[in-house]
């Protein structure tokens, strides 16, 4: 069987001491899988990684660390990584530098698509924070934008208010993270 391009698989294993025999298990038993489907493993790039020794790796386009909650419980995190986040900034900067000159409902209407893929995309980790960085990037784009237009400086930050940017002009404004809900088994009743 030929796979059409790379394939990539994590693996997470706990990290107990009791549990230690368990990664060579796994590694032995993935290989001898594999080997059934004739697939080989890219020893230069497969690696395994300890989370509690502070190291991370990517996945599907998010880093994974584990670092402490709010409540001050280590677990693990995972937010877009770097990359995906400049090339989220870099092609918005595009669409709004090829809009220069057209009215801030164009740029909107330009930038609206990127953001939602984006943001539906990635709002299912630890994205808070960088959601809030990107909310407050695009913004100021588009209060420089508004000024431009009217040829005056700063942001328009008494002009204009958060308010009316995301309500009137429809900018894009839904950063909220999306939580998986795990329900519980019900059973069914029996018939007596």
């Amino acid at each position: 069987m030929r796979f059409p391009g790379p394939t990539h698989l994590v693996i997470l294993v706990e990290a107990h001491p009791r549990s230690a025999w368990l990664l060579g298990a796994v590694q032995r038993r993935l290989r001898e899988e594999l080997a059934k489907l004739r697939v080989e493993i890219n020893e230069e790039k497969s690696r395994v990684v300890d989370l509690k020794e502070g190291e991370s790796f990517t996945f599907l386009g998010f880093e994974y660390r584990y670092l402490p909650g709010r409540s001050g419980k280590m677990r693990v995190k995972f937010v877009p990584k770097l990359k995906k986040r400049t090339a989220l900034f870099a092609r918005l900067r595009e669409a709004i530098r090829r809009k220069e000159s057209q009215p801030v409902r164009e740029v909107i209407a330009e930038i609206n698509p990127v953001l939602r893929g984006w943001v539906n995309y990635f709002r299912i980790g630890n994205s808070s924070h960088c959601f809030a960085m990107v909310k407050r990037w695009v913004e100021r784009k588009i209060r420089r934008h508004m000024l431009r237009a009217r040829q005056r400086p700063g942001m328009g930050w008494k002009r204009w208010s958060t308010r009316w940017i995301h309500g009137t002009l429809r900018l894009f404004d839904d950063y909220r993270l999306r939580r998986p809900t795990l329900r519980k088994a019900v059973a069914a009743p029996s018939a007596t």
